[in-house]
């Protein structure tokens, strides 16, 4: 009888955790291999009879544009950089590679490799958004029929897609909702936003930076954003509700179209951020809400790559009464042509130097148009389906918990607690994250604000089957099972990957932060009087 070579794989009828071990380099960044003369590609020279037809190519830039010396690029030799990058890669953990729940807040979910395809087709990735407008009719009507379909999503009556990021879409809303003052000749009074302590911190971070006074809601008994506290805090000095909704917990506000009524009552406008809508598309609208204005995430919600917090689109959409104030360029179409409107007199201006990051864009349209509306929809109930079946595996294991709205259903993603785990082992939740990457897994740490203790955020999207959403339930229950019965395996994690923990103090300390590597050169002193060490 001839051996089952897969029996291995199973324990009681049951696959066994899969056994992972990462590629660990010390690998140097790509200015410390460089060597002086070393060259991946040859650059030709110029034909004398080109040379001579075409003349001094510097003579009509200005002396200041010029630059006084070469530019400091690493020389590597080909094999060299091919070498280097893919070194890297084998130290990463993403979608492509492992159950990628544990990127909680950022929903993400498989993108199809034929929109990569697309988006790299010459046609596309040789587009430069200085050309003429004749010459991209294409990727202006996609813009143009993308905003179209978002329109529909969100009943709203214009959009933009300007913004680079969720954030920035956040920044410009807030923009647009001080124009609207502005106009309206109560800028100066209207000093105040309200927000909720679950909804993306970034609302109240833009908000701030714009300059405005914050007024926080909390949850009531029942974990749903106060009502009461909302009709207390509203005033003639209130500009505007920027919320969340589902919460960053997964919470869905019931009650959202009264706080929309409170707040337009005291003359304020209302923000509905909508990054994270991958549970709700199809089935609820910001302007079924009452809501003004509206953002989404493309590189979240409509499967463009997250891309480590960009390139990104944070598409922002408004009602016909404030659409005067997005910012410039807008896309029209007048019959025959698609072209971009700067003829906006009560626009806040722009938010980035063109219009939009047009790849995004077009991996967005292609995903949705292949989708079409019922596939939107049952993108939505896929994912609560697979994030409601999380809940109820992540609740059998013991020293999990979900508070605020106890015993309620979740929408896209859930913020769990360890706190009971931790209280009964001393492991805390950062370390479960550490010691689950040596299964090939990863949680990260977006919890903020940290009021639930010891969290835990997993959202798992629509790409996820069954089977895999048991596989993360398992590694955890097996981590959280090994803190019980071997703690210092879990705090000193990880052992097989490439991860490891952190020294914060350096985080916190402006003064040893370095964005380039010609800056940390800088701060690295040779004699070694200051700065950070070479090591």
């Amino acid at each position: 009888m001839s051996q089952d070579i897969t029996e291995h794989r199973y324990e009681n009828g049951k696959p066994k955790l899969r056994r992972f071990h990462q590629a660990r380099w010390d690998e140097p960044i790509i200015f410390e291999l460089s060597r002086e003369g070393q060259r991946g590609i040859l650059v030709p020279e110029v034909e004398d009879e080109i040379r001579d037809r075409v003349g001094d190519v510097m003579a009509p830039l200005p002396q200041y544009m010029r630059r006084k010396r070469p530019p400091k690029l690493p020389e590597v030799s080909q094999p060299q950089v091919l070498r280097h990058y893919v070194r890297l890669s084998q130290e990463n953990l993403g979608t492509d590679l492992n159950i990628d729940v544990g990127q909680g807040t950022c929903t993400m979910k498989y993108s199809p490799k034929i929109n990569e395809q697309l988006v790299r087709m010459p046609k596309m990735a040789d587009v430069h958004p200085l050309q003429d407008e004749a010459t991209v009719q294409g990727i202006l009507e996609v813009m143009y029929r993308f905003e179209e379909i978002l329109k529909k999503i969100s009943g709203l009556d214009r959009f933009s897609l300007q913004p680079g990021a969720g954030s920035a879409a956040i920044y410009t809303n807030v923009s647009i909702i001080r124009a609207y003052h502005e106009a309206r000749g109560e800028a100066a009074k209207r000093d105040e936003i309200i927000t909720t302590i679950f909804s993306h911190p970034s609302n109240a971070a833009c908000a701030k930076t714009a300059g405005y006074k914050i007024i926080t809601l909390y949850p009531d008994e029942d974990g749903y954003p106060d009502l009461d506290a909302l009709k207390a805090a509203v005033s003639e000095r209130t500009a505007g509700l920027l919320i969340t909704n589902p919460e960053d917990t997964g919470i869905f506000n019931p009650r959202i179209q009264e706080f929309v009524e409170v707040v337009h009552e005291a003359g304020g406008l209302c923000f509905y951020d909508q990054a994270n809508a991958n549970g709700i598309l199809g089935i609820t609208r910001a302007r079924d809400a009452g809501f003004d204005l509206c953002h989404f995430n493309l590189h979240k919600t409509f499967s463009s790559p997250h891309g480590c917090g960009g390139p990104a689109v944070g598409a922002i959409g408004a009602t016909q009464e404030l659409s005067k104030f997005l910012p410039v360029p807008v896309v029209e179409f007048d019959g025959s042509r698609y072209h971009l409107n700067h003829d906006l007199p009560d626009s806040i201006g722009k938010i980035g130097p063109f219009y939009g990051v047009a790849p995004v864009v077009l991996r967005a349209y292609a995903w949705v148009m292949s989708l079409g509306p019922e596939g939107l929809r049952e993108v939505a109930e896929i994912a609560v389906l697979n994030n409601n079946y999380l809940l109820k595996r992540m609740l059998e294991i013991p020293g999990v918990s979900a508070p605020y709205a106890r015993g309620k259903r979740r929408i896209e993603q859930v913020r769990y607690s360890w706190e009971e785990l931790a209280r009964d082992t001393g492991v805390h939740s950062e370390e479960i994250g550490l010691r689950a990457a040596d299964f090939g897994v990863h949680y990260w740490t977006s919890h903020h604000p940290f009021i639930v203790p010891e969290p835990c955020t997993l959202e798992p999207t629509e790409s996820y089957s069954k089977e895999e959403l048991d596989e993360y339930a398992a590694i955890l229950a097996h981590v959280a099972a090994e803190a019980r019965t071997n703690p210092e395996l879990v705090k000193s994690a990880p052992h097989n990957s490439t991860i490891h923990t952190i020294d914060h103090a350096p985080l916190d300390d402006p003064s040893q932060w370095a964005m380039t590597w010609r800056a940390y050169r800088r701060k690295v002193r040779e004699d070694g009087e200051s700065g950070p060490t070479k090591e």
